[in-house]
């Protein structure tokens, strides 16, 4: 992976700086032909940002750096393989990350969440800072309003799209 000589943090820059290795596999099917199957080994990129993690990373980190960002904003579950990486990816690159947590539970103990929850362990670890909302509230992650609301507490951030496009009617 390329490094940003000016700052030394990490960046994505592309496919073709990434070591990924290449893995034969041999199947007894293909024993007796002249077939010899490969597979790319993307698992083994990060030990935390790889495969799709990476995939979906990537074009965000470097759209937020292009534009100025300096802030990362994210949605996910409280075992977020998604929320992991971000956290891992944004302070590798630089950015402040922000979470925000399906399971307002978890935020009333912290000190038991990040006891008792791996993930979000290696997240704070990492620099994230959490924002845990109910599930109903959760729901509304792709309003308008509540991004605004985002906004407002926060200042500019990039926002992550995890999933689907946000419709802001």
């Amino acid at each position: 992976m390329g490094t940003d000589r000016a700052t030394g943090s990490l960046l994505f820059i592309s496919f073709l700086d990434l070591k990924m290795k290449n893995q034969q596999l041999m199947l007894p099917e293909l024993a007796h032909t002249q077939i010899q199957l490969f597979i790319k080994r993307e698992d083994q990129i990060h030990p935390y940002i790889s495969g799709n993690k990476f995939r979906k990373l990537i074009y965000n980190l470097l759209e937020a750096k292009a534009n100025k960002y300096k802030t990362l904003v994210t949605f996910g579950g409280a075992f977020s393989n998604h929320i992991e990486a971000t956290a891992v990816a944004g302070k590798q690159s630089g950015f402040k990350t922000i979470g925000v947590i399906r399971g307002d539970e978890l935020g009333a103990d912290m000190e038991k969440t990040l006891t008792t929850n791996a993930t979000l362990q290696l997240a704070h670890k990492n620099g994230m800072q959490f924002v845990f909302v109910s599930r109903e509230e959760y729901g509304k992650k792709h309003k308008r309003a509540f991004i605004e609301k985002l906004e407002n507490s926060f200042g500019a951030f990039y926002l992550i799209r995890k999933e689907v496009q946000i419709n802001w009617q």
